[in-house]
């Protein structure tokens, strides 16, 4: 710990939760409208179809599904790989922007599958899967087939990644809108878009832009939210301008000077979140909002559960029968804390399921 570290002042865990519940708008619903909150939180997690919507309904006063879903219909957000080589619906503007920024981590990817790939050049593979792609969408088995007609001897999954990993390639609607259905077909961001890419940005303004969504935050907890490496220098170059803190271990912790930190008594409300939310996945550190106790609780193998928050904390689990809302909770919830829990999960439904009668029933509670 430098001595400037050690100076700084401590902020616990409880402290950390509100700051970071706050820039995610989890304290309080916002009037933001569904465009500006994607921007505002740097895309949202959306490896399946409906967890961007649960994520909005959780975090906006007065969203309705079909706002996002016309959004993504007029080409205004979109569906892409980004950060930790996962599916985020992004804003244009951060498509173009922040698929530059994270390419390295894309062509680190394709080492882990150098072998299927021996013999293949990948610039001339880049441009014969944009050609493909730019004339008509592909799904990737499409894309598989015909990079595998080029090079026999490869292998075609690697083909497909490598096509994915070398091109910013977004899910064309009616992919990814609200009550539909649709396989997922592929083309560039530039061809979709109608405008080109952006030069790779330097790093710093997305360390801004981080902070004011995920702070305070370390070095560390960007890169994990990132999936990037060797972000120090941005930091240390911005931090004539950001405030210090530490957090309970001694961690260095960056901040804007002006970003809210709530007092760590502040209420917070209940939260159904969908799974991979962003909330639970963009800290080294996760106890701000993951407990050491519940740690691997929200996921099973490959599979990751719909989460919880009471009290600003994972506290369970949650899924959607025919008819039921299941909360399956961590820990016993008081009474006062069921209720509050119902009246958020019905106000989820009105939202996200209107005109569809559910129970809510709590399940019994989930142990390790």
């Amino acid at each position: 710990m430098t001595k400037t570290t050690a100076s700084a002042p401590v902020l616990g865990i409880r402290a950390l939760n509100r700051a970071t519940l706050d820039r995610q708008l989890l304290l309080r619903r916002s009037g933001l409208s569904a465009k500006a909150a994607v921007g505002r939180l740097l895309g949202l997690q959306a490896q399946n179809v409906k967890p961007p919507y649960y994520a909005l309904a959780a975090r906006l006063d007065g969203f309705a599904p079909e706002e996002l879903s016309q959004l993504m219909a007029d080409r205004e957000v979109v569906r892409i790989v980004t950060m930790r080589s996962t599916i985020h619906t992004h804003t244009a503007e951060d498509c173009l922007t922040l698929r530059p920024l994270v390419q390295s981590a894309r062509d680190r990817e394709l080492t882990t599958f150098r072998r299927g790939l021996e013999g293949v050049d990948l610039d001339r593979l880049a441009a014969l899967a944009r050609e493909l792609v730019e004339a008509e969408p592909r799904t990737m088995k499409q894309l598989r087939e015909a990079l595998l007609a080029e090079w026999p001897d490869a292998d075609p999954q690697a083909l497909a990644v490598a096509a994915r990993c070398k091109l910013p390639l977004v899910q064309v609607t009616p992919r990814g809108l609200w009550g539909r259905s649709g396989q997922v077909a592929l083309t560039t961001a530039e061809h979709w878009l109608g405008r080109p890419a952006e030069a790779a940005p330097a790093p710093d303004a997305t360390v801004l832009r981080y902070l004011a969504a995920f702070g305070p935050a370390s070095v560390k907890d960007m890169q994990t939210w990132a999936g990037l490496t060797r972000l120090r220098d941005a930091f240390e170059r911005l931090r004539p301008g950001l405030r210090v803190f530490r957090d309970e271990n001694g961690v260095e912790l960056f901040d804007l000077p002006d970003a809210p930190r709530p007092a760590e008594d502040t209420p917070a409300p209940p939260r159904f979140l969908p799974e991979f939310d962003n909330l639970l996945l963009s800290h080294a550190d996760r106890t701000r909002v993951v407990p050491k106790e519940y740690w691997g609780r929200s996921w099973q193998g490959n599979q990751a559960y719909r989460t919880l928050l009471v009290d600003g904390f994972l506290a369970g689990v949650w899924k959607l029968t025919e008819d039921t809302l299941v909360v399956e909770p961590f820990h016993r919830l008081t009474r006062a804390q069921q209720e509050d829990v119902t009246a958020e999960g019905e106000r989820m439904l009105a939202v996200l399921h209107p005109g569809t009668a559910y129970d809510i029933r709590f399940g019994t509670v989930v142990g390790k």
